[in-house]
């Protein structure tokens, strides 16, 4: 896969942005980081050399920089003890490194070794940006096209499926949502990806039966104990694109009764967590709200 000049080949990053520009862009193609510090004398010297090795590879992988003065948490969790310190990554997880300087010969073998374990995806990242592009601007038919055709080609490709998932989902197809789950590879299920579009299918599903929001927040200002009511209304809330509202009274019904209808609200809390995904702010507030509660 040939990158053009406009692409991002070598980019700086940090702890916000490193998810995205290393672990899933990983998954498309490998990605090399390089760990330095403007005070490193050997990192002035392989920073130039690598991004040489990188511009010469045509393309095959990218390149992200992380200044350690600025993201020592992040640094701290890769367990970079010197620099200059650089990993390559394929799949969202880090396949193989080195500390300290290296010559220009070493650098274009790691490269090229790093290269080959990414392999060529027949234009497979720029589909799936494309259809990614389609679902954002609500060219919803066609982006569940280019999904299901990426997945034809690529069987085992997680995103295309999920999206394949969130596509069908926003065209009012749930039966081919789940059908499109069916074809997540085994040993797959519970990657984050497909966890949390299933969790959409799931919140869906239990949303339809739910009812008019309007009418469950009459019955629960009118009682406040009537749980499956404000249950209910927890569901309709999500349905109307108000997950705050439904972790709130989710969240009230866990504090009212936590055992209620086996856990209902818990395991309802779960399924709203894994909706949003992990990146979710909102997700990993109502994750700390309901373990004070659990251990209070």
């Amino acid at each position: 896969m040939e990158l053009n000049a406009t692409d991002d080949l070598i980019k700086d990053s940090n702890e916000a942005g490193f998810m995205q520009d290393v672990i899933e862009t990983s998954k498309t193609v490998p990605v090399i980081v390089d760990f330095w510090a403007p005070w490193c004398g050997p990192c002035k010297s392989l920073g130039p050399a690598l991004e040489a090795a990188v511009k010469k590879a045509g393309g095959k992988v990218r390149m992200v920089k992380v200044n350690v003065d600025e993201n020592q948490g992040l640094a701290g969790q890769l367990r970079v003890q010197s620099i200059p310190t650089v990993f390559g990554f394929v799949n969202g997880q880090p396949v193989d490194g080195f500390m300290g300087a290296q010559g220009p010969a070493q650098l274009d073998e790691f490269v090229a070794k790093l290269a080959a374990q990414g392999g060529e995806d027949d234009g497979m990242g720029e589909a799936l940006e494309a259809a990614n592009q389609m679902l954002e601007s609500g060219e919803v038919a066609d982006a569940a096209e280019t999904y299901g055709a990426i997945q034809a080609e690529d069987p085992g490709n997680l995103e295309a499926i999920a999206g394949m998932v969130k596509a069908n989902m926003l065209l009012g197809q749930p039966d081919k949502a789940k059908a499109a789950l069916e074809l997540v590879p085994e040993g797959k299920e519970d990657d984050a990806l497909i966890t949390a579009v299933r969790a959409q299918v799931d919140l869906a599903e239990a949303a339809a039966q739910a009812g008019e929001a309007d009418g469950l927040q009459a019955s629960v200002d009118a009682n406040p104990d009537d749980h499956q009511a404000r249950f209910d209304l927890a569901l309709a809330m999500a349905a109307n694109n108000n997950p705050e509202g439904a972790i709130e009274q989710l969240l009230e019904l866990f504090k009212r009764d936590r055992e209620w209808n086996d856990g209902a609200a818990k395991q309802q809390l779960f399924t709203l967590f894994d909706a949003l995904g992990p990146k979710s702010e909102l997700a990993k507030s109502g994750r700390r709200k309901l373990t004070s509660m659990i251990f209070l």
